[in-house]
């Protein structure tokens, strides 16, 4: 099974509450009060986040975190790099630490990079943003309801503003 570690996980909860309140310089405790991710976890990851990149510190009285970049232009592939290292399933890949014993004599020498290529690109067209998103599977508001938050109350849906 393919799975990304807990940590990446909060990452992707931590940069997104910060997204919530873009502009906004936020201390390890505050992060952790609203996601309920631990303070000690947050500052480890806001220490992955920061050299990479995806994450700025501030210092002094008024110092914290916030995102580089918007919501909108940061990756899933950039969050999952900067916590997990290269997308790669195995170790015969550009990029990957490790090498394998057998890479010069294996039949599949380079055919993993076909499917690396192809995670680390689907994970390129999901910006945190989209993640942010309500999931497909939650119920939308009755439409009476979206019209009246929208002002179109009344009107049909060709005639809509």
């Amino acid at each position: 099974m393919i799975r990304l570690s807990k940590l990446t996980d909060y990452a992707i909860v931590v940069m997104s509450d910060m997204a919530r309140q873009a502009g906004t310089v936020h201390t390890v405790a505050q992060i952790a009060e609203r996601t309920g991710v631990p303070a000690p976890t947050v500052a480890k990851l806001m220490k992955s986040l920061t050299p990479s990149g995806l994450a700025v510190s501030h210092r002094g009285a008024a110092g914290g975190y916030a995102l580089s970049r918007t919501a909108e232009a940061i990756s899933i592939a950039e969050i999952v790099t900067a916590l997990e290292g290269p997308i790669a399933l195995t170790a015969c890949v550009d990029g990957a630490d490790s090498q394998c014993d057998v890479e010069r004599l294996c039949p599949m020498r380079g055919g993993w990079e076909k499917v690396n290529s192809a995670i680390r690109g689907a994970l390129e067209q999901v910006s945190l943003a989209d993640m942010m998103a309500p999931a497909w599977g939650m119920p939308r508001a009755a439409p009476a309801a979206e019209a009246a938050v929208s002002g179109t109350a009344g009107r049909t849906p060709q005639h809509a503003a």
